[in-house]
């Protein structure tokens, strides 16, 4: 079995285990409908990650149907002989985060402070004087802009003799 170089992370995103693997992703889809214990998800919604032990199954899996020559039936048939079983450990939000670059830390910290603005705004809280007269300033000039019109009356039609 040749031996492909795993970044040392805590968990890695399919594509990356694709690209280590040299596999494509519906590949890896499939296997994990074979192979249940492979990759975990935090929760039903979210997508699936992967611990470095389940690279090295999905390295091992590859090894078994390319060059081995097993059927997937044979592949788990081996697997489950020698013991592999799926894992209670639990990915944790630190391992996550650690897939996360600083560029989208920084969107995620934005959100948030705008969300926190928001949830302050709605309870009266969070709206300081300055936000209160920026947000005046366009309603009084939509209400005198609608007064306006109503004000100039059209010039009446003559009548005609």
């Amino acid at each position: 079995m040749t031996t492909v170089a795993i970044p040392n992370r805590p968990v890695f995103r399919a594509q990356e285990v694709c690209e280590i693997a040299e596999v494509q992703p519906y590949v890896l889809r499939s296997w994990e409908a074979e192979f249940p214990e492979l990759g975990i998800s935090k929760s039903p919604s979210s997508p699936r990650v992967y611990r470095k032990k389940d690279v090295e199954l999905v390295l091992r899996i590859k090894h078994m149907l390319f060059t081995d020559g097993l059927t997937l039936a044979g592949a788990r048939k081996q697997l489950t002989g020698e013991g592999v079983q799926s894992s209670d450990e639990i990915v944790t939000d630190a391992d996550v985060a650690a897939m996360i670059d600083d560029t989208t830390r920084q969107h995620l910290r934005d959100v948030k402070r705008g969300l926190q603005w928001i949830l302050g705004v709605l309870s009266g809280k969070g709206i300081t004087p300055e936000d209160r007269v920026l947000h005046a300033a366009p309603a009084r000039s939509m209400a005198s802009s609608r007064t306006a019109p109503a004000a100039r009356k059209a010039p009446a039609k003559k009548k005609r003799k």
